[in-house]
Parts: structure tokens; C-alpha cells; sequence
């Protein structure tokens, strides 16, 4: 019987750090007994119904390029952004209707808080989030929680994110990260001069403010937790494991894209609570919250295989959802020592991919025992087959 294929989409394949990790599921893919192999949505000949692949070749130890046919399974690892990357992957999905999709985009952080607030499970968890509309509206968050964070709606990685904290007397601490990840140098303004700092932001509809949460250890720097939960190989949803990441000196974020320090989840928790019965009840919740986020997003967006979840902890130990990721990354837990965290983290998509290959063989033996012709996959408008 001929192996399943897994096509692993993606917008560039130079991306060195995704890069690392596409070999790594080749790899894997190959002792699981799975072909896999690395595509753009520009790869493919419309005319021919063939890809132009890139394949990690292990016994020569380097990339190669060559045509394949259409995979059954597709892992979509494309971060869209800019418009027409979007457009692209939603043509090619469009298209190919007949092939098996492990995941789909969600919504941007506006519409997921929309979506989230409405879960009474989950809503306690939500920071206070709107859309920026003018100064004053900001200026009246910051009254109520005295800290916000400004992101864009459609940003990742914390890039052009900015941090506002009322001080005493009323002066502004404006503090922040541009696109380059560049970190802005602090000014301390009165509230009346925040709109001249902000100009050059464009913030109209296109950030959130956000109710900041006090997440500062005792030296200053800003911490959280990034949960990472994904589909198994029986296709439930199990949490892979959960990192904390502290942020360099001076920066508002803990990106470790940014500078950030990869930190085992409970020796962090240590360092702000005592109890180990209360460090034991917070991972508890964190696991247990992000079980529930997974099923909630799922069941709204559709068929999904994994999602990076930020986490802050506030000084009470009540946990807050800052962001989803539906692309995550896995390198933290390789930071902190866990190796076999990060093996399973790269193993568990393909052990996923495995398990809806069997489910829809299972369907299609069902089909034929019932006397009815499997529909086959639609590759392109009016042309059936792989």
C-alpha cells in the first residue's frame, strides 16, 4: 500500500527557524511511515495538477527540489501577512476541496475576543479589549485599569506593540516595540501630550486597547506562559506542555523573538508564589482553560490540529488569555531542557495527520460496503481525481 502524503504549506521556505522544524517533520514523518513534503500555494501547476516540492533528501542531509502529485493531507503553516498571501492560500483552498485540511485560519485578535467574551467559561479569563477609536476613549481605559497595552489587530510575534501605564500624579509611562521588534525608548508625558507621542502610530480601527495585567517579576522584567495544546493521535485534544518566557530588560513583551528567556513553567511560577499547592492549582487551570479554549475555537472555526496560547498570571494567581496562536512555534520547550516535550510537539501533528488518513479510508471502506461509489477529491473546477 502506498504511504499517505502530507504537504506541508507555507508562504517561503527560507524562513530559517521554520525551516528547522519542516525538516524535523520530514524526518519523523519518514519513521512514522508518512511522505511528507514542503509547498507554497505558488508551487503548484494549475494545468497539470502537480507540485514543485521541496523535500529534505536525509541521506544526503540537504533540500532538493522535484514534481510530486497532490498529497491526501495538507498542514497549513502559512502566517498571513499581507493581503494577497491570504488571497493566495484561499484560492488554492477553494480549489482543492477534495484534500484533507489538518487546520484553517481563524479570526484576528478583535474578532476572537468578540467570539471568546461570548463563552461564559472563558469570559472571566478575557482582559477588557476594544477596538481604538480615539485618545479619549484610551485615556478613560487607562483611568479604569491604570495599565493598557495597545497591539495591532492583525499583528504577531509582538511586534508594534505599546504599553501605557498611569503613574502617580497622572503622568503617562509610554513604553513600547515598533515593527522591527525594536524597542521604543520610554517617555513619561502628561495625559495631554499622549496623542502627540502616539501620532505617528495610526491606531484608528487597526489596534486594541487592552487592559494591561501586572506581570512584572521583582527585577522589572515582564513575564508570561505560552501553552501549547494539540490534537493527538487519537484526535483529541491533549495540552503538549506550557513554558514561561521572561522578557530582556526595558522590554514590554517576552517574545523570544524579542530577546526573550525561556523558563521551565512551574520554577517561574515559584519565583512569584510560595505555596506549591498554589502553583500546582494555577498549572491546573491553565491546562484546564486551555482545553476549553481549544474545544470553543474548534467547534466555531472549524477542524484545527494545534494552538499557541499566551498566558499571563496576575499577582493573585488568577490566570488572563492575552493571544492564540493557531501557527505556534515549539522551540521553547527545546530552550528549557524538555526534550521530550519538543519531540512530541513535532510529533503530534504528524500523528494527527496519520489519524484522519485512517478515518477516511474507514469512511471510504464504509461507503463501498454500503454499495455507494466514494466521491473522489475535486483537484480543480471539473477535474476529479489525484
Amino acid at each position: 500500500m502506498a504511504e499517505p502524503t502530507l504537504g506541508i504549506m507555507t508562504i517561503a521556505i527560507n524562513d530559517m527557524e521554520e525551516r528547522s522544524y519542516f525538516r524535523k517533520l520530514i524526518v519523523q514523518a519518514k519513521k512514522l511511515g508518512l511522505r511528507a513534503f514542503v509547498f507554497t500555494p505558488r508551487d503548484v501547476n494549475a494545468k497539470t495538477d502537480r507540485i514543485h516540492a521541496y523535500v529534505y533528501d536525509t541521506e544526503a542531509g540537504k533540500w532538493v527540489r522535484g514534481w510530486t502529485s497532490f498529497p491526501i493531507l495538507i498542514y497549513d503553516r502559512c502566517r498571513y501577512k499581507e493581503t494577497e498571501l491570504f488571497r493566495q492560500f484561499r484560492r488554492f483552498r477553494e480549489t482543492y476541496t477534495g484534500l484533507i485540511y489538518m487546520n484553517r485560519p481563524i479570526s484576528n485578535k478583535w474578532g476572537m475576543h468578540q467570539f471568546l467574551a461570548k463563552s461564559a467559561a472563558i469570559r472571566p479569563f478575557l482582559p477588557a479589549t476594544r477596538v481604538y477609536s480615539d485618545h479619549g476613549e484610551l485615556l478613560d481605559l487607562l483611568q479604569q485599569h491604570r495599565l493598557v497595552y495597545l497591539k495591532p489587530i492583525n499583528g504577531t510575534g509582538g511586534r508594534g506593540i505599546l504599553r501605557l501605564e498611569r503613574r502617580r500624579g497622572g503622568q503617562i509611562l509610554v513604553q513600547g516595540r515598533e515593527q522591527n521588534r525594536k524597542i521604543v525608548a520610554p517617555k513619561l508625558v502628561s495625559p495631554k501630550l499622549v496623542p502627540a507621542v502616539l501620532s505617528g502610530w495610526n491606531l484608528k480601527n487597526k489596534y486594541l486597547i487592552q487592559q494591561g495585567i501586572r506581570n512584572k517579576l521583582p527585577d522589572g522584567r515582564v513575564h508570561d506562559y505560552r501553552l501549547l495544546i494539540q490534537k493527538n493521535g487519537s484526535g483529541e485534544w491533549e495540552v503538549t506542555g506550557c513554558a514561561g518566557r521572561i522578557g530582556p530588560s526595558q522590554s514590554i513583551t517576552s517574545n523570544l523573538h524579542g530577546g526573550g528567556q525561556a523558563v521551565p513553567m512551574v520554577e517561574l511560577l515559584h519565583r512569584r508564589f510560595d505555596s506549591v499547592e498554589k502553583v500546582e492549582s494555577i498549572r491546573q487551570e491553565v491546562y484546564r482553560l486551555g482545553g476549553e479554549v481549544a474545544k470553543a475555537v474548534e467547534e466555531h472555526f472549524g477542524r484545527l490540529c494545534e494552538l499557541g496560547i499566551d498566558i499571563a498570571i496576575d499577582p493573585d494567581g488568577h490566570p488572563w488569555l492575552l493571544e492564540l496562536n493557531p501557527k505556534p512555534a515549539r522551540e521553547v520547550f527545546s530552550r528549557i531542557g524538555e526534550k521530550d516535550t519538543y519531540e512530541k510537539a513535532i510529533s503530534r501533528p504528524l500523528e494527527y495527520a496519520l489519524w484522519l488518513y485512517k478515518q477516511h479510508k474507514a469512511k471510504s471502506v464504509e461507503t463501498r460496503k454500503k454499495g455507494k461509489r466514494p466521491s473522489l477529491p475535486r483537484m480543480r473546477s471539473g477535474l476529479a481525481g489525484r
